[in-house]
């Protein structure tokens, strides 16, 4: 089999799949990025010479066409990029069931979707799926009822994968990032700044927000997109069923013990 493998990316227009589409096109790779908007695709397309489909994932005919697509321009499938989400904040008592059923649908309906369709062509390949989880997966915070669940379950739903088709060659793990700057993340960051009248604005909300990360700031999608590229190549050809946190080093706080740290300064 050749080195050139040919991969799908979702949620490919901005953000981490962007990222991780320029890095494996770098690398020599096909890549088929996905997405609901046709200007931010094409754009990494052009940039990238990737190949653009706009589809939405929670359609199956949607997934299926891009599923098709992707063979028919390449001929085969070796990788799987589950990178397109949604977050709607809120806690049990404040989620609207429009708000729980949207992020569900996207962010583990459309995963499962594609993974259907993707399945036996990357059984064929002795392929690797890479989910972009998050780290919600592995801890909770305020408001996050909807976005927390979803992604534990997308994190499982991948486990799944090694469970019952790791012995046919498939390779499926999960990365948890932390605070990344993306469109997503820059539109949470926006509201907390205006929310605490902030001076810096979506900077200094950034900086508050990982201010107790041994990292001390967020991470950047090339950063996310090395680790994915790693997961998918054949380096990483014993790893699987993880979930490999790219977060800075938050998780590794207890925090019980932060109370202890007196450079820390409530803003309050």
């Amino acid at each position: 089999m050749s080195d050139q493998r040919v991969v799908i990316v979702t949620g490919g227009g901005t953000g981490i799949g962007a990222a991780t589409a320029r890095l494996l096109r770098a690398e020599g790779h096909h890549v088929v990025v996905s997405g609901r908007r046709a200007e931010p695709l094409e754009r990494i397309a052009e940039e990238t010479g990737a190949v653009a489909h706009v589809s939405d994932t929670t359609e199956p005919a949607d997934v299926e066409a891009l599923v098709e697509a992707t063979l028919s321009a390449f001929g085969r499938l070796d990788g799987l990029v589950l990178n397109a989400g949604v977050g709607r904040g809120g806690a049990v008592g404040d989620v609207t069931p429009e708000d729980w059923e949207l992020v569900m649908r996207t962010n583990l309906t459309g995963p499962f979707l594609m993974l259907r369709a993707a399945l036996p062509h990357l059984l064929r390949s002795r392929g690797s799926v890479v989910a972009v989880a998050s780290v919600s997966a592995l801890r909770n915070g305020p408001g996050s009822a909807a976005y927390a669940t979803s992604k534990a379950a997308l994190l499982q739903l991948c486990r799944s994968l090694t469970v019952d088709y790791g012995h046919l060659g498939l390779r499926a793990n999960t990365v948890c990032p932390g605070w990344v700057r993306t469109e997503m993340a820059d539109r949470r960051m926006t509201r907390f700044a205006d929310a605490e009248q902030l001076p810096g604005g979506v900077d200094e909300a950034y900086r508050q927000a990982t201010r107790l990360s041994p990292a001390a700031r967020p991470g950047e999608p090339e950063e996310v997109a090395a680790a994915i590229g790693w997961l998918l190549s054949p380096a990483a050809s014993y790893v699987n069923g993880a979930a490999l946190t790219v977060d800075g080093g938050v998780t590794a706080i207890d925090p019980g013990t932060t109370a202890f740290d007196f450079r820390i300064e409530p803003r309050h």
